[in-house]
């Protein structure tokens, strides 16, 4: 690829379409935000009730990037993307007391630490930073970058970046599955030992964050499944599964 087509691939544009050619890359989204909140409970049910099994949240690592790739096409093709963005603040603010009662009960009723945040803020400020760029409101993008970065947010900064990689290269999937890869490929070395989620390969330890650059197969590769599933039933399984996890911690 020459300079000015690599160019043209990395530009923002002024508006873009709503009509025009398809995303090159995976549009199948149902399916992907079913497998994102498949691998999602396997790694939240590991971390509640199996903390040092390493494969549970080796699973967990695909829904993070997935749900990044799914709102960035949400960008792309809403109709109405203050709504979008309502929603995703509707859903955090309600999530957040399930959240804490199923992983950080300690801060809420002890320490009174209410700065644990769930991943629905995290998405939401990784939106509200891409419309920011999309609508060039410099001012926006950078203030939910610092946000999310500052804060202790689930995955800090790291939605946003992946969904520059998936807005930036859109139409140049191959260029984007290179950047999402070695977004992650530091992961090969930066394991340790000490830590019983790491995976250790002869004399490698390998960070288990590196298992989320297994989710470019289903974001890069399109997939035409068919499936239909309501958009409000991926809203409601959050809090209801941590609503979940949170009652059979209480039992047991």
């Amino acid at each position: 690829m020459n300079r000015n087509s690599l160019r043209t691939a990395l530009t923002v544009p002024t508006e873009l379409p709503r009509q025009g050619p398809r995303l090159q890359t995976n549009l199948d989204t149902d399916l992907l935000k079913l497998v994102a909140i498949v691998s999602m409970l396997i790694d939240h049910v590991g971390g509640a009730f199996f903390p040092e099994a390493g494969a549970f949240r080796w699973i967990g690592r695909l829904a993070f990037p997935i749900f990044c790739y799914c709102m960035t096409v949400g960008l792309l093709y809403t109709r109405d993307i203050k709504r979008y963005l309502g929603r995703l603040a509707v859903f955090a603010v309600v999530s957040q007391p399930f959240y804490v009662l199923a992983f950080h009960p300690h801060d809420w009723m002890v320490d009174r630490n209410w700065s644990n945040w769930n991943i629905f803020f995290t998405l939401f400020l990784s939106l509200l930073a891409m419309y920011g760029l999309r609508e060039r409101k410099w001012w926006l993008f950078l203030g939910a970058l610092f946000a999310v970065s500052w804060w202790n947010f689930d995955y800090s900064g790291i939605g946003i970046q992946l969904m520059l990689v998936f807005f930036l290269c859109r139409n140049h999937p191959k260029i984007g599955a290179a950047l999402y890869v070695l977004t992650y490929l530091p992961a090969l070395w930066n394991g340790y030992p000490e830590d019983p989620l790491c995976l250790t390969l002869g004399g490698l330890t390998v960070d288990w964050s590196f298992f989320a650059v297994f989710a470019a197969l289903l974001i890069f590769i399109p997939t035409r499944s068919g499936l239909k599933i309501p958009k409000w039933f991926f809203y409601a399984f959050y809090p209801v599964h941590l609503a979940v996890i949170a009652a059979v911690q209480f039992m047991l």
